[in-house]
């Protein structure tokens, strides 16, 4: 299969996206590679601060070692001493560059939030260009009118818009227009909302109150959601529904899903955090046609720049009126832009079936990689634009995250990897190189024991 890489760092306009090329052949981004390290053009404070180092660091002035629970040691690896690359002081396509100045090709594309490539030249003009004439003020930026315009063009449910900052605040933001909507107060969910308390029915520091209005049910089991609204009676708000946990949802789960939200009252909320602008770009509801009452949108739809949005049927989105849900730089302009570039991409070509065929041609070489080395007990799953690594032993797949880390590719634990426009041909013949050693040694080892 011929990889056509399609654009070339900075050669258009912050909103200008590249023009389309042949169906046949995939579309991919060419970017420059990271800027190899000098003495002259070393970032400031690297040379003295290796990732040993920086790690013992964070875990003496951060809680967790970083602010992001899917970025702690045994979060990446599956230990608290797990050896691996930790920090990054650079980012460009698919390549991060570690505070040891390290290469690595990424899998992970920080957690599903990019889908271009890191440093995306257009999304950055787009960026530098905003934040030149001034981020945020005691006004609302003219560019929130326009991408709440376009959001409502590309989402089937979108009527309006209300932007904020991260999927947690989305969501919360979405339950609470629910139950402002229904005058009613229990939630029925399948998925991962975020951290906020609405959801956190396991997490401490959660009042038992808040918990026992959230009722959590099992992903894609038409039964217990039948249960569940049935026990709920005329106290449930909303059922709210991450539509893909990795596979796609039967159609009578998701049909299910709306009939007795429509019979029973209740508003239907979906979580396109990671569906969204990748899937399809108007998401779930976009690729199979299912359209939810609210649904929550962010990552890819900026490119990782921090934007989230509740879009929705006009009259649900209007109970947001009668309720407050507000945040200072909900509407700043540098993530705004970001929105607009990701849109004009998606506006100028098919990013998102490119986004499937990189990620089937990532499971392929994936698989062909295990079948080769012999090696049992890893299976590939998921789906083509977000596939995951299923180890059936724990310790044998933190020491594969090391050993494919020591040969320059960083595969995600216990979760999705996610294709990206950057994956190219080479990228993509570096991963199938990189787990092919990291399983070579591994089986290795396990030989050796």
């Amino acid at each position: 299969m011929v990889f056509r890489r399609f654009f070339d760092r900075g050669a258009k306009g912050a909103e200008s996206a590249p023009e389309q090329v042949a169906e046949s052949e995939m579309e991919t981004a060419e970017y420059a590679a990271p800027v190899e390290e000098t003495e002259e053009n070393e970032p400031e404070g690297v040379a003295e601060r290796d990732d040993a180092d920086i790690l013992t660091r964070a875990r003496a002035v951060l809680p967790m070692g970083t602010s992001t629970g899917s970025k702690r040691v045994e979060a990446l690896y599956g230990s608290a001493d797990s050896s691996g690359p930790t920090h990054f002081s650079q980012a460009v396509g698919c390549r991060i560059v570690d505070v040891d100045g390290n290469e690595y090709v990424d899998c992970t594309m920080a957690l599903g939030s990019v889908s271009l490539g890191y440093a995306e030249p257009n999304v950055s003009r787009a960026v530098a260009d905003a934040i030149a004439n001034g981020n945020v003020c005691g006004l609302a930026d003219a560019r929130e009118v326009d991408i709440a315009e376009r959001l409502c063009g590309i989402i089937p449910c979108a009527d309006k818009v209300q932007f904020l900052k991260s999927g947690a605040e989305a969501m919360a933001a979405a339950v609470r227009i629910a139950r402002t909507y229904t005058a009613r107060d229990l939630v029925i969910g399948s998925g991962y909302f975020g951290w906020l308390d609405w959801c956190s029915d396991e997490a401490a520091g959660v009042p038992q109150r808040t918990r026992d209005d959230f009722k959590r049910i099992p992903f894609d089991d038409a039964a217990a959601l039948e249960r569940a609204v049935s026990d709920a009676g005329s106290r449930l708000a909303a059922i709210v529904i991450e539509p893909v946990v990795e596979r796609l949802p039967s159609t009578e789960w998701i049909q299910r899903a709306r009939d007795l939200a429509t019979k029973s009252g209740a508003v239907l909320i979906f979580d396109e955090m990671k569906t969204g602008f990748r899937l399809k770009t108007g998401g779930y509801q976009a690729f199979a046609d299912g359209v939810p009452d609210l649904a929550a949108f962010g990552k890819a739809m900026a490119n990782g720049f921090p934007l989230a949005a509740v879009v929705g049927d006009r009259d649900v989105m209007d109970a947001s009126r009668r309720t407050w849900i507000s945040s200072t730089l909900a509407g700043e302009s540098a993530a705004l832009a970001a929105a607009g570039a990701v849109l004009a991409w998606h506006d100028s070509g098919d990013v998102c079936g490119s986004l499937w065929t990189i990620g089937a041609e990532l499971r392929r070489v994936i698989t062909a990689a295990i079948q080769a080395s012999g090696v049992d007990g890893i299976a590939v799953d998921g789906i083509d634009p977000m596939w995951l690594l299923r180890f059936d032993d724990p310790a044998r797949e933190q020491r594969f995250l090391e050993l494919a880390a020591s040969h320059g590719v960083l595969f995600k634990r216990g979760a999705y990897n996610f294709a990206a426009l950057a994956h190219d041909e080479d990228a993509i013949r570096e991963i199938e190189r990189g787990a092919s050693s990291a399983l070579v040694d591994l089986r290795d080892e396990d030989a050796a024991r």
